[in-house]
C-alpha cells in the first residue's frame, strides 16, 4: 500500500503524532495539573506608569510555599523578583528593579502570581517569564514601554 507523502513524513505518521501530543497536552489538562496563564497579546505602557504583568495558575492553585521567579533573560542578573516560601529574595533580583516590583501576597494562595512594576521606564521593555519551578511551569508577557 502506498503512503501519500508530505515532505520527508508520510501522512499517517504526522497524522499519529499530531494525536500523540494532543493527548498529552490533553493528558495535562484531565490530570488535574494547573496551567499557568498569561497575556494572549502584548502589553503597552507609558513611562512613569505603574504596570501589572498577569500571569495565574487554572484552576487556582496555592504556591504560597513554593518559589516564583519572574525573569529577563536579557538582565543579568535575570530575575525581576524572586521568591521562596512567600519571602522575597530581594539580594537575587536586578539592581534596575530593586523596590519596584511586588506580587500580590494574599493572592498567592489562588494563583495569582501577577507582578507589578512601578515607575516603567523605557529599559523595562522586553519579554519577561513568570516561572513556578515547582511545578515546571511557565508564561511569557511581552511589555512595551512608550515615552
Amino acid at each position: 500500500m502506498a503512503h501519500q507523502q508530505n515532505g520527508l513524513f508520510p501522512r499517517s505518521l504526522l497524522k499519529a503524532f499530531s494525536v500523540l501530543i494532543f493527548i498529552i497536552l490533553l493528558k495535562d489538562v484531565c490530570n488535574g495539573q494547573p496551567q499557568l496563564i498569561g497575556p494572549s497579546q502584548v502589553l503597552v505602557a507609558r513611562a512613569g506608569d505603574d504596570v501589572i504583568l498577569p500571569c495565574h495558575l487554572e484552576p487556582g492553585y496555592d504556591v504560597s510555599t513554593m518559589t516564583l521567579e519572574w525573569t529577563r533573560s536579557s538582565l543579568h542578573p535575570r530575575f525581576v523578583y524572586v521568591s521562596r516560601g512567600s519571602q522575597e529574595l530581594e539580594k537575587l533580583k536586578n539592581p534596575s528593579f530593586k523596590g519596584r516590583t511586588s506580587v500580590f501576597v494574599d493572592e498567592i494562595k489562588n494563583g495569582n502570581i501577577s507582578l507589578k512594576i512601578s515607575k516603567v521606564k523605557s529599559d523595562d521593555t522586553g519579554t519577561y517569564k513568570c516561572y513556578v519551578p515547582g511545578l515546571e511551569k511557565e508564561a511569557f508577557v511581552e511589555l512595551v514601554v512608550g515615552k
